[in-house]
């Protein structure tokens, strides 16, 4: 029987405090400008900061693994990969691998908001052969929960990964939203933690269940 908790409080803080163990990995998406109240450049520093936290707070041999959407913002786009590498650069982890996830199918054109999100993994100390490589693509994100879930599918793949590649039995979200992904680590036979700073959040992404 799987657990899940889910706290409600600052994801940064929470991580500041928490102590990550071999038995934990992190799988979030870090959330825009528009959710955090700040201008650009402070929500980029932010940004770094928080990828640097996570990528420094777990263990050595774990994982973090990041999904994002890049953003349109005064014409420019904004890339969050760069701003995931440049958080697990400062931490000293490396990237085990960078994955484009379609939101639309290839060759579709969108406006505002990209066809594609990333997901990248990023280790201190674990390190994979080239025989473990795996797809680079994903032709579907799945299902969303809420406007700013991780899909379904980016979700079971991170699960999947986690599980084959290594011990960790706990997935961690500390801006989990509403669950999304620590219901699909519970559908995997993880234990999931996850920390929301919306009291109304906490109350659905304790309560979401997805079919495995």
């Amino acid at each position: 029987m799987t657990a899940r908790t889910v706290h409600h409080g600052d994801g940064v803080a929470w991580l500041e405090a928490a102590r990550l163990g071999p038995e934990h990995a992190v799988v979030t998406s870090l959330p825009d400008v528009s959710e955090l109240g700040l201008d650009l450049e402070a929500w980029q520093q932010w940004f770094i900061a928080t990828a640097a936290l996570i990528c420094a707070r777990i263990d050595s041999q774990s994982v973090a693994i990041f999904y994002q959407t890049d953003i349109k913002h005064g014409g420019h786009w904004i890339d969050k990969a760069h701003l995931v590498h440049s958080g697990a650069d400062r931490s000293g982890a490396g990237c085990l691998w960078h994955k484009i996830v379609c939101r639309a199918p290839a060759g579709t054109t969108t406006f505002g908001r990209p066809a594609y999100a990333h997901m990248l993994a990023f280790s201190r100390g674990l390190r994979l052969a080239p025989g473990q490589s795996s797809p680079d693509v994903l032709p579907a994100m799945g299902a969303m929960t809420w406007a700013r879930a991780m899909g379904t599918a980016a979700c079971h793949a991170a699960a999947v990964f986690v599980r084959e590649y290594t011990a960790c039995s706990v997935v961690v979200d500390p801006f989990c939203g509403h669950g999304t992904m620590l219901a699909v680590a519970n559908s995997r036979g993880f234990d999931a933690v996850g920390v929301e700073l919306s009291a109304k959040r906490v109350r659905k992404a304790t309560a979401l269940v997805l079919a495995p």
